[in-house]
């Protein structure tokens, strides 16, 4: 008794929201301050990166190469890769015309860093990882800067004593040396 009344009502509201949507659709056209203009993508450039023992030649997998694209003096994000099998990492989002600051860290080799200004639609990189080198101390013998073979190691006494002074320390100057560094245990 009460469903004619109800699906009469139902059918006429349905029919004046369908009339009235051309007029919301055109006014919603007209308001500049809600649409969206799509913006294409610049054109980027396809990096790929070879990662490359120093000492052999052969691939360093699984090698963190980061990326840091420049926009002046600032860092605009970062984007991580791993190096494939082949030691090889292929990126294909920046944008040519930009400056990237490349960074690889591979576990057992010397962190890897250097600025590149990408201007080329295709790009290749080849980055050869060198191990670590000696430690330099500016406690060796003579106060020169000697490459350092372990902590507390000093191959010409034997001992792990600092080498004495050879003159001591008058009252006028000894606030100008320096104490020898604390070794560790």
């Amino acid at each position: 008794m009460f469903r004619r009344p109800i699906l009469f009502a139902a059918i006429s509201l349905a029919t004046l929201g369908l009339a009235s949507l051309p007029a919301i659709a055109q006014s919603a056209k007209d308001d500049q301050g809600w649409s969206r203009k799509y913006k294409t993508p610049p054109p980027s450039s396809r990096i790929e990166v070879t990662v490359l023992k120093d000492f052999n030649g052969k691939p360093i997998e699984n090698a963190a190469v980061i990326f840091h694209p420049i926009e002046g003096d600032k860092d605009k994000g970062v984007l991580e890769l791993k190096t494939n099998e082949d030691g090889k990492a292929i990126i294909d989002v920046i944008p040519i015309g930009d400056t990237v600051r490349l960074q690889v860290i591979a576990h057992g080799y010397q962190t890897y860093g250097e600025d590149y200004k990408i201007d080329k639609a295709e790009m290749t990189m080849q980055v050869k990882m060198k191990r670590p080198g000696a430690q330099y101390s500016t406690y060796g013998v003579g106060g020169s800067a000697k490459p350092d073979s372990g902590p507390g190691s000093d191959k010409s006494s034997g001992s792990t004593a600092p080498p004495a002074a050879s003159n001591p320390p008058s009252p006028d100057n000894s606030s100008q040396q320096t104490p020898p560094a604390s070794q560790p245990k």
